[in-house]
């Protein structure tokens, strides 16, 4: 899922506050004068139940005399009785069923449209009335005007039967509080488990038994590692996380662009920090109409357009797949085994997006504790992997279906597919070098105007200012793989650049070098910046012109302030930026990002369940929740990455056709490791070690996404 839905969907919490000046406008009201007074009148909901109800017998409702009256509906209304007898003696198990309803949410115009009452106050009564028959607590938020109050009922009533109550309660249809589905009510029963999520945990198992086993072997019996068999090194979870602790100290080897390891790793944190930011506006929050006012402050344009964090990653694929190829093309003399290429990127991927459809559709349900929000928490629907999950084990989800298996997938599409067709750029480029160059210039041009026509011609409902596409525009201009192409383009052109003037040194002058920097900030600043005086509801809007221009040039011209970054640092002109790009600490979380991506969505969501009370929105406050969230994501990441990402890359490594000169057992699974989700083309023996430190560099730029 990506930022500009998730801000959609979280403004749809607004509860269609405009501005507070607006609210004084008799016109702008949410709710009439009559009907605020009538609201006004009520006592706390339980309370008004209670009292309505108190004398209640089966033949005070309507639905009693209807023939058509299920049994269930029958039995509801006696367990109602026996709840209303149970208020009157006052035994405690109806006290905590009146007593976990919520009321009229305080602070209505200040945003707080929801009172969660007490979710587990109802769910835990378990009343035993006959026999065979207990009665349960079901817990439902209902709907008043823009307004969500919880009510607990026995388990036994239908949502139809609740309404019936509800309406009786208010003898006002406008007034009355409505439950929509059943999807906005819970119980404390739970489905069994089925044979997919058997599987799911029985895999878990196998994978982690498989790694404690070659851990113990590990450690137990193979003092000396040279003498480690591969299978026992591939699993192991001390020799992999050797691997992914080990730190190389900066320009220890000149075919490593070091900044690249900062670059990812921040890029990373901007999706997962983007994306906290989005949960936080679509929660409970009881001053949701700050958040308007929030949009149009200048931090609000991190969040808003943290999509650039993608572009980021695209320049980087691009940059480190030509850097690669282009060097074992001219060791190969332009030889290229494509179909061993594409085999060895699909094994590299899939495993672990294989095992994220799985945790995501069948474990989230049972991990994360279900509460008041977690409908609301919910930012996809993960019944949609039921049917669609091979597209995204394909990756062309972003063109074959609306409905996506694992939203935050569609880069790892657009990614595959422009890898698919890099050969073209790769061979052209070692053939015909400049005038190749030239000729991936032009297309990145034209696909650059193919954008600005699209959005110029398919009038799409956008708000850039707020990064908003609208859902249609979301498909077209957004998930598109040709729309995305220009960053991967300048990306490619760059490693093409570096790789024709590796051997060259560049002496720059102090006013090029300040000039250059100068250039590149206002190219990223701007990108940022353009449009943030138009995210001023007070502001004119922006024209299509206008938003068709700033959505197609940004596009161009983030990736192009990166790609001096990028230069500056690989030349000795990155200054304080290149030390702390290039820091060794970034290189575990670089190895990491893949799986951190893929799961961070996992925690994220899990947090979201959990929600019992109103939450407060603020910038710290949902740094807060980012920094606790993140800590959970990287152990998480951690756990993946030792009993998926790394075992499976290690066996891929085995069971590939060799590709790589005969290396130490150590150096061997080193390699394994550090090169799972490589963007890379195949390579002879004699080549390999020419291009090994650039490769091991690619871990997983090409795996995340906003």
């Amino acid at each position: 899922m990506d930022a500009v839905k998730l801000i959609t969907v979280g403004l749809l919490f607004y509860l269609g506050l405009t501005e507070v000046s607006s609210m004084q406008d008799a016109q702008d009201m949410l709710i009439t004068k009559q009907q605020y007074q009538r609201i006004m009148e009520y006592r706390p909901l339980g309370v008004e139940f209670t009292e309505h109800f108190r004398n209640f017998s089966l033949a005070d409702l309507e639905l009693a005399n209807n023939e058509t009256s299920s049994e269930q509906d029958q039995q509801c209304q006696e367990d109602v009785a026996q709840l209303m007898q149970g208020v009157i003696t006052l035994r405690l198990w109806a006290l905590e069923m009146i007593d976990s309803w919520g009321s009229y949410p305080s602070g209505f115009f200040y945003g707080n449209s929801l009172d969660m009452g007490n979710y587990d106050e109802c769910l835990s009564i378990d009343k035993e009335i006959a026999e065979n028959h207990n009665i349960k607590g079901k817990y439902c938020l209902a709907s008043l005007l823009t307004m969500r109050i919880a009510v607990c009922f026995p388990s036994s009533c239908s949502v139809a039967l609740i309404n019936t109550f509800l309406k009786q309660l208010t003898n006002n249809a406008l007034l009355s509080p409505q439950i929509s589905n059943e999807i906005n009510c819970k119980t404390a029963d739970r489905e069994p488990y089925d044979g997919l999520t058997i599987f799911t945990i029985v895999l878990l198992s196998v994978l982690a038994a498989a790694v404690l086993l070659a851990t113990l072997c590990d450690y137990l019996f193979f003092v000396d590692q040279t003498k480690l068999p591969a299978i026992v090194k591939a699993f192991s979870a001390r020799a992999n996380s050797r691997v992914l602790f080990r730190l190389v100290q900066p320009n220890s080897n000149p075919n490593v662009i070091d900044c690249l390891h900062g670059m990812r790793c921040m890029s990373l944190i901007w999706v997962v920090f983007a994306h906290q930011f989005m949960l936080s506006l679509m929660s409970p929050n009881i001053n949701g109409i700050k958040t308007i006012s929030w949009m149009t402050t200048p931090f609000a344009s991190f969040i808003l357009h943290g999509f650039f964090s993608v572009d980021t990653f695209f320049l980087l694929s691009g940059l480190l797949v030509v850097m690669i190829a282009l060097r074992s093309l001219e060791k190969t003399k332009g030889k290229l085994n494509i179909p061993l290429m594409y085999l060895h990127r699909y094994l590299r991927l899939t495993p672990v997006v294989a095992v994220a459809i799985i945790v995501h559709m069948k474990l989230l349900p049972i991990v994360g504790n279900d509460g008041p929000t977690t409908a609301q928490a919910a930012v996809e629907n993960y019944e949609n992997c039921k049917t669609n999950w091979w597209m995204t084990l394909l990756y062309v989800q972003n063109y074959a279906t609306k409905n996506m298996c694992l939203n935050h997938t569609w880069y790892l599409a657009v990614d595959m597919q422009l890898y698919i067709l890099s050969p073209i750029f790769l061979l052209t480029l070692y053939k015909w070098g400049k005038k190749a160059a030239a000729g991936i210039f032009v297309l990145m041009l034209l696909l650059s105007g193919c954008l600005f026509a699209t959005m110029m011609t398919g009038k799409y409902a956008v708000n850039v200012a707020i990064g908003d596409l609208g859902v249609e525009g979301q498909r077209k201009l957004y998930l598109a793989t040709h729309t995305h192409a220009a960053p991967w383009l300048i990306g490619a052109l760059l490693g093409y650049f570096l790789h024709a003037t590796r051997n060259r040194s560049f002496k720059l002058n102090r006013i090029f070098i300040w000039l250059g920097w100068i250039l590149c900030l206002a190219l990223l600043f701007t990108s940022l910046f353009a449009v943030y005086p138009a995210a001023n509801g007070s502001a004119p809007a922006l024209t299509l012109g206008e938003q068709s221009a700033y959505y197609t040039l940004s596009r161009i011209a983030w990736p192009l302030g990166l790609s001096w970054v990028v230069f500056a640092c690989m030349k000795g002109y990155g200054g304080l930026a290149n030390s702390f790009l290039s820091s060794p600490l970034w290189q575990p979380l670089s190895k990491l990002s893949y799986t951190a991506y893929i799961f961070h969505i996992f925690i994220q969501q899990m947090n979201g369940r959990r929600l019992r009370t109103n939450t407060f929105f603020s910038d710290y406050e949902v740094m807060l929740s980012f920094w606790s969230a993140f800590g959970f994501i990287l152990l998480l990441s951690y756990v993946m990455y030792i009993i998926v990402e790394a075992p499976f890359g290690a066996l891929e490594g085995m069971l590939m056709p060799q590709r790589k000169p005969k290396q130490n057992t150590e150096q061997q699974n080193e390699n394994h490791t550090e090169e799972i989700q490589v963007i890379e083309v195949p390579r002879t023996s004699d080549s390999q070690e020419h291009t090994k430190s650039c490769e091991e560099q690619e871990n997983v730029d090409n795996s995340t996404k906003t």
